[in-house]
């Protein structure tokens, strides 16, 4: 039986006077990656934006979403257009996050993009570590903000850079984070021999028989 989503309703006595929580400081409890969306619109005219909320969703066929600001113009030249890339930022491109999330007109003027055939948008070829090229399946558009499901039509993957990461309001780098001295495994206790009670209270006797003990 297909599946099929249902809002659920809230409860009368809960829909009145509640107020949403701030979902902000406990994302930003949450890690993640860093990367940029690319796109280019019918004039072959680059955008972008920084994004750290993006997740995979299926490896068959290759899936993933990401979600933008509703009132993102990337956003909406990325659905006009159908297509993007998906720049994984590493350690060092601190500062091109940082662009692309200004909103900038000529952040594209101060990188390194080129726009190999086939891509679904520019790849920040000096910046990123990897990049995904997709096409958009289906959109999902939740309060103020749009889900855009993807699916992944080539991985490019450099392993010679480490992934830049953010949380807490902070940027850190993975080689550091990768070389921090993990905690020594702790042993589960072993358990202590094995000992046939039954020998020991029918000691021998000389004779080679047994005595039971009361």
């Amino acid at each position: 039986m297909p599946h099929r989503s249902v809002p659920h309703p809230a409860a009368p006595d809960e829909s009145a006077g509640v107020q949403s929580a701030d979902l902000r400081p406990f994302m930003a409890a949450f890690p993640t990656g860093v990367s940029v969306v690319t796109t280019l619109d019918a004039e072959s005219v680059p955008h972008g934006l920084t994004c750290t909320s993006l997740a995979s969703v299926a490896l068959a066929p290759a899936t993933l979403v990401v979600c933008i600001r509703a009132a993102s113009p990337t956003l909406a030249v990325l659905l006009a257009e159908g297509h993007f890339a998906l720049n994984l930022l590493h350690e060092r491109a601190r500062s091109t996050s940082d662009l692309f999330a200004s909103g900038a007109p000529d952040r594209f003027d101060h990188v390194e993009w080129r726009l190999p055939l086939g891509a679904g948008g520019p790849h920040l070829t000096a910046d990123a570590h990897a990049v995904a090229d997709c096409a958009v399946l289906r959109t999902v558009g939740f309060g103020d903000h749009t889900a855009v499901f993807a699916e992944v039509r080539r991985v490019t993957v450099r392993d010679d850079r480490d992934p830049l990461l953010y949380g807490l309001r902070r940027y850190a780098p993975w080689s550091a984070a990768a070389a921090a001295p993990q905690p020594a495994l702790q042993q589960a206790p072993q358990p202590a021999p094995h000992r046939d009670l039954s020998t020991a209270l029918r000691p021998a006797t000389p004779d080679g028989g047994t005595r039971v003990v009361r």
